[in-house]
This record gives C-alpha cells, structure tokens and sequence, in this order.
C-alpha cells in the first residue's frame, strides 16, 4: 500500500509540473490563468502572428510572438513565463530580434513575458483556463478547462503548492479531479487570480479580423475573449522616466556591523519605494560584497517595490573584508546579461555603498566597468580618521573609480545615521538619464559615415570586396535611432548619398541597405566627396553624437584634398582614412585626423581589407575612452 501512495504523489506532482505547449496564434486574451508557463512552438516570429507593444504587451497580442519580440525567445521556440498585468492607456510598436511589434491606443489587459523560471514554492498550472472551449491550444495536443459558472463569491483561487499536492494525494484514487484549495489559503503571488463573469456574448462577430485604429476602440468595446474575464487589479509597471538596470553594491563586510547593516538595507528598501519599480521602468538586483561577491537577486527576479522590499528585508550580513574592486569585476562581467534580465536601450547603473575604505583597488576594475558602459556611482559612509589613512589601500579612491569626478556620481556621509539624506539627491540622480554618461560607449554614441570610392579603377569584385569590410565595421556598433547611426556616400567624379543618418534604425535594415548598394564607376574626386558628406551627412548628425567619417579609396584623387578635409576637421569630425593599392600616402595623410598614425591605413591589396577591422575598432575605442573624465 505505502508503494502504491507514493508512486500515487510522484504522478501527481509530474501531472502539475507539467508545461503545456501552445500554438503560435494563441493570444494572451484567451488564456484566463493571470500567470502560467507554456512551451513555444518554433516559427512565431512569422509577421502572421500580430503583436502590439513593446516590453508591456496588449492581451490581443501573440503571446510566444512577444516572447520573440521580447527576446526571452529565439525562432527556434521554448519555455516561457508569462504574467498578467494591467491594461495600458497606449502600446507602442517597435522592431525587436526579427518581430515588427504594433501601436495600439489602449487595451484593458496587458502582459509580460519572462525566462520560465517559476517562483519558488508555486506550482503552475499544467493546463491552462480558456475562454472558449474551442481553443487553439487544443489543436496542440493540450488539455483545456472552461468555467461552467463564477465562483463562489468573496472567494479567489489560489496557486496551489508542492505541500498542497501532497495532502490532497488521497484523493486522488477516486475518478474525481483534485479538490480545490480552500479560499483562505495563503497566496503566493502578488497578482489574482481573475473570475469569469458570466457567458460572453455572441453579438459581437469574430473580432479575429479587428484591426489597430478600428471605431470599436472609440466605443470601448473589446474582442470577445476579453468579456471572459474581470479587469485585474492594478500593478505598477514601473516609472517609464526612469528606465534603469540598476544594481547595488552593499557593503557585507564583518567591520560593518550588524546594526550598520540594517541602516543599509533600509536605505535599498526606500530606494526601491522611490524608484517605483517595474518592467517598463526600473529594475534593480543587489549584489553584497565581502571576501568575494554574491549575487542575492538580479534584474528580472523582483519586477514591483512590494516584492523588492520583501526580499531585501531577507538579505543577511556575509562578513569578511571590503573587497570592492573584486565586486566590481564581478559585476561587469556577470550581472549585466541578458539572463539577468539586462534590457537593451536602459542604462546600466552601479550604486557602490562602502563603510570606511575598500581593501582592494578599484580604479582598474572600474575602468573596464565604465568602458563596458557601466555608470558607476560610489556612496561613502564615514572616511578614514587621520590616524587611519596608513591603512588606506588607494587613496581618493571614489575618484578614482565613479564615471565622472564632477560630483554627479559621488555622495559621502560622515555618519551612518545620516544615510537617510542621500535617498533623494540618489534616486533624481540615476533617474537623470541625459546625465548618464557612461552609458555612452565607444560602440553606441556615434554617426558614422562611409565614403566609397567608386571609380573605374576599383572594379566590380573589388567594390563587393569594399562593401564586405563596411558590413564588417558596421556589425561592430550597436545600432538604433538613438544608438550608432550609419550612413553612407559613393562617389567618382559626382558624389551619390546611399542612405542617410536617419534612413534605417537596425542593424538587420542597415546591412541590408550596404548589400543593395550598386557599383558606380567613373573618375576620382576625393575632395568633392568629402564635402558632399559633410553637407549630405554631417550637417544631419545629432549633436550629442561624435561624428567619425570612413573614407575608402584606391587611388590619387583627381582634385585638391587639403581644404575639404581642413573643413571636415574644423567641424569635429574624426576622419579615417583607408587606402588600397594606387592610393597616395600623403593624401591618406592630410585626410585623415591627427595623429594621421591612428587614422591612416594602407593596403596593398583588396583582399586584406578585412585584417583591419579589429585595429579601427580599437582605435575609435581607445580615442573615445581617452576623453577626459571630469
């Protein structure tokens, strides 16, 4: 009998672990579970398959579309969590890893979709709660429930527990389904579980064929699916003005002490009440640090204040030394991913905390910190006293390490009991994303623009071999409308604009668009070109963005270089000149910015174009994070 019993729990407890799998057309809006794990097929990123909004997806969507679109996903399909919150007052559209998502002026239902890691001590649910009975989930192979009648009233269901699934094994021998949990029991999730309000209605038509823009939307209607269920109760999907990856250092160094330790964590928990919290604004991960550093939770784990601040509450001391430069490495490295929840287009902030002095150096750690983007921050609680700054490893080291020494990025108290005063001056401050220098990088801050030797004396190959070393470069830079912008100018004797600055805002469209563009042929007016993008190009560059022109060519030009190139200088712009075969050194030379050594190239053949690659990138790099700091 006990074999029986236990081989009774093991099924059950497979039964409701268990993922079901959905098709690529299955809508959000049909599914009535508020939160649930599912299986992709492959193929969804299919244009077919409609999804509206970026980040926070209207309920009319595709949901492994969005996951796609949200890149949880690849097109190869897999496991995905997905979270019902709140309708939005407007979706917007965006191209993201392959998926052109809609507008939509407003929704009563939103979700999000997240990597298939479940909360601990919940059980998802192993069929999921439809809306209709014929549901497109059942033509792939899933078994489906449909609400017959409202619940009890007053009553919510509840996510049901590995100990729940356990006590109710019994049960489990009669033909009878599992008995529900009673409605007292504790909730592990922070979002309800919503209730049907009675049989939808059969007037409306199908709304399959409703489109963005429709008049029902001015009339406040909503497909079908959507009378299925209640409005869920409002989560805050975070401050959209302050849309920051933001992971704090916290100091968990025995010399701290426990009380010290409380004031800290306090501090965390009224800047994750600040920050309001949420995935279409700031998320935050803390990291403590003491001999070596941990990670206690990253981006994507806590995405509201209520359950941040529960889980900071549990944060316990580690002890050990003050190794900040190591906690620093670490965190370059490892927490900025996008398996910790790392978003593209928000910053990457590091708020620093440390008691006394670390007993490691930081500035190097920092360097590579703040040249991978990182804006680093540093909060000092109570210097070295005069008799103790012998034992300071590296003195002034804040400095040292913040992305500027202006005082932006520092704040420093004489007394622990005073933390509570850089609550405010530190949340406007890494909420002030126009101020977040270090977001910019080598990689992401500049428009860039080719100039392309098209004369007769290059020759078709050769040109195709001149396009393959700018989709080279190209695929080196992250591109976006408010990232790298690329542009680019052929030219012979007249001069030809490809595409301009603001012409495509992905990588996908701009290598497409070098592909796509056509050999000339003609004569050899380097001059001219130059001054052709400078006007065509350049005058268009966005202010805030360092203007860097790559100019190709293979042989002497046929008019004067000197003036249109002094001009190019006089106007900021970093001119990169590369030479091929017939080209004069001289000229690349007076082209190219000063020192002409790191801005000139020569090669002997079209062939070895591509060798240069790597020395270009470094040296727009090292140029860029040469700037002064201050």
């Amino acid at each position: 009998m006990r074999t029986v019993v236990l081989t009774m729990k093991a099924s059950v407890i497979e039964m409701f672990l268990a993922v079901p799998q959905i098709n690529c057309d299955v809508k959000a809006g049909k599914i009535i579970n508020p939160e649930f794990i599912v299986k992709c097929p492959a193929g969804c990123q299919d244009p077919k398959y409609h999804v509206y909004g970026t980040d926070v997806y209207a309920s009319y969507s595709s949901v492994c579309g969005a996951a796609v679109h949200s890149g949880v996903l690849d097109n190869s399909g897999g496991k995905i969590l997905v979270r019902k919150v709140a309708g939005q007052s407007g979706y917007k559209g965006s191209y993201s890893n392959g998926v052109q998502s809609l507008s939509l002026p407003r929704w009563r239902e939103s979700f999000i979709v997240l990597e298939s890691k479940p909360k601990k001590g919940v059980t998802y649910p192993s069929a999921l709660t439809y809306s209709s009975s014929k549901s497109p989930a059942a033509q792939a192979g899933e078994t489906t429930k449909v609400y017959q009648r409202p619940p009890i009233p007053g009553t919510t269901a509840q996510p049901v527990t590995l100990m729940q699934l356990l006590a109710v094994t019994v049960a489990v021998a009669t033909p009878t389904t599992l008995p529900r949990p009673s409605p007292s029991a504790a909730s592990t999730t922070s979002i309800p579980r919503p209730q049907p309000v009675g049989h939808r209605s059969q007037e409306m038509g199908d709304m399959d064929s409703w489109k963005p823009g429709s008049v029902l939307l001015d009339e406040g209607l909503v497909p079908k699916e959507e009378l299925s269920t209640q409005s869920l109760e409002p989560v805050s999907l975070g401050d959209p003005n302050c849309k920051i990856d933001l992971s704090f250092l916290i100091d968990g160094s025995t010399s701290i002490g426990k009380r010290r330790f409380r004031i800290q964590k306090q501090l965390l928990a009224d800047v994750a009440q600040a920050l309001d919290i949420g995935p279409a604004g700031p998320l935050m991960g803390v990291v403590q640090y003491g001999d070596n550093p941990a990670t206690h939770f990253n981006l994507k784990t806590h995405t509201n204040s209520r359950d941040l601040k529960k889980a900071i509450e549990k944060i316990t001391q580690r002890g050990g030394l003050s190794n900040v430069g190591r906690a620093i490495s670490f965190v370059t490295k490892n927490f900025f991913s996008k398996a910790n929840g790392n978003r593209s287009g928000a910053p990457n902030v590091v708020v620093v905390m440390v008691d006394g002095w670390p007993t490691d150096k930081v500035e190097e750690a920092s360097r590579l910190a703040r040249e991978s983007g990182i804006n680093i921050f540093f909060i000092t609680i109570e210097g070295a006293a005069e008799n103790e700054k012998q034992y300071v490893v590296e003195p002034n080291f804040a400095n040292k390490a913040v992305c500027r020494t202006n005082g932006f990025y520092s704040l420093h108290v004489q007394s622990w009991f005073g933390l509570h005063k850089t609550l405010q001056p530190l949340v406007k401050r890494v909420c002030d994303t126009d101020r977040l220098a270090c977001s910019k990088t080598c990689l992401n801050s500049a428009d860039i623009g080719f100039v392309i030797d098209g004369s007769s004396s290059v020759g078709t190959g050769n040109f195709r071999t001149v396009l393959q070393f700018v989709t080279n470069l190209t695929k080196e830079f992250e591109i976006s409308d408010t990232d790298t912008r690329i542009g680019a100018v052929q030219y012979t004797y007249e001069q030809r604009l490809e595409f301009g600055f603001d012409k495509y805002s992905s990588k996908p469209d701009i290598l497409n668009a070098i592909k796509r563009v056509g050999y000339w042929s003609g004569g050899t007016s380097t001059g001219a070109a130059i001054n052709f993008a400078l006007e065509q190009l350049f005058k268009k560059s966005k202010p805030n963005k360092r203007k860097l022109m790559i100019l190709i060519t293979d042989g002497r030009s046929y008019d004067d270089v000197r003036i249109p190139a002094m001009a190019a200088h006089l106007k900021g712009v970093i001119t990169y000149a590369i030479g091929v075969a017939w080209a004069a050194q001289e000229e690349l030379e007076v082209i190219a910015t000063h020192p002409a050594r790191d801005h000139s190239f020569f090669v002997d053949e079209f062939d070895n174009l591509y060798q240069y690659v790597p020395r270009i990138i470094q040296n727009i790099c090292t140029e860029f994070n040469s700037q002064p700091r201050n």
